[in-house]
């Protein structure tokens, strides 16, 4: 897999990328991550990269160019909109189906839109915005199958809608508040995704039973002492009897869903005997407390 991301400040990512499972997984040759300044794309004498927005009104934008030109250059496409012979990568070749903002509006104009037929390789061009659809752990795990994935991430700034509707083929956003820029954002998403990739985990089984990718919350986790200033660990958990483990675990799952995320038992996928379990679990809630 290959990660881009587009920058003003590509010392934010670079410490990222080169700590933890980012960057063990960058030496392993799993991934390959690379920060870029557009601001080099600038194409002015003060390297500008914004500017005031038409109509009037506050704050300053993000213009198209040095943007456009920043994924050109990732994709490997000249200035005259020829794709570079030594790059594989299908500038601009982007998803047919729809795409996680779940619209259907037409992505890579002009020379990007021009190089699809290079390679069958189709990148994903992710705008971080507080706009983008709500990122979670599904949109990781779609996003974990792609071999190319760029980030857009402005700061301070809006952006020139045009990179909206001609450059970007997913508008991203990881919560309701406002940061100061997009590389916070995209780093986390970055991380969700690369954690998923085939060796890139010590145990490849964590991935699979953390919080979200069973679409319930994860059971509670303990380890030595099997006592510590007076609190034991659970006598389930020392009995050695891996299936009535694996039935607590569940049930703990559901429990904890139930408490502090009962949205997600909307969507999650539960055998009848789960939901016999939070049948049990709501009633239990239910259940009046008695006065000694």
């Amino acid at each position: 897999m290959r990660i881009d991301v587009l920058t003003l400040f590509p010392e934010m990512c670079e410490g990222v990328f080169g700590t933890s499972i980012l960057g063990k997984a960058r030496e392993k040759g799993i991934v390959s991550l690379n920060a870029v300044n557009f601001r080099d794309f600038s194409g002015n004498k003060h390297n500008s990269v914004d500017d005031t927005p038409y109509g009037g009104g506050g704050g300053m934008v993000l213009k198209p160019d040095p943007i456009f030109a920043a994924v050109e250059h990732v994709l490997g496409i000249s200035q005259d909109g020829e794709q570079a012979e030594d790059e594989g990568i299908a500038a601009g070749s982007f998803p047919e189906s729809d795409d996680v903002n779940g619209d259907e509006r037409e992505h890579g104009t002009g020379a990007i839109a021009e190089s699809t037929s290079a390679s069958s390789v189709k990148p994903r061009i992710i705008l971080m915005c507080p706009q983008g659809k709500q990122y979670n752990q599904h949109i990781a795990e779609e996003l974990a199958q792609e071999q190319h994935l760029i980030f857009i991430c402005g700061h301070y700034e809006g952006y020139d809608e045009r990179i909206r509707e001609h450059l970007v083929t997913d508008e991203l956003s990881i919560g309701d508040y406002v940061l100061t820029g997009g590389e916070l954002p995209a780093l986390t998403v970055i991380d969700s995704v690369v954690r998923l990739q085939p060796g890139a985990l010590g145990n490849e089984t964590s991935a699979i039973t953390d919080s979200f990718s069973t679409g319930l919350l994860e059971y509670p986790h303990y380890t030595r002492p099997a006592e510590f200033r007076g609190w034991k660990v659970p006598d389930i958990l020392l009995s050695g009897h891996h299936a009535n483990i694996e039935i607590w675990r569940r049930e703990q799952a559901l429990e904890r869903t139930l408490e502090r995320r009962p949205d997600l038992l909307d969507t999650a996928e539960l055998t009848v005997k789960d939901t016999k379990t939070l049948e049990r679990l709501r009633q239990q809630q239910n259940k009046p407390e008695q006065n000694n």
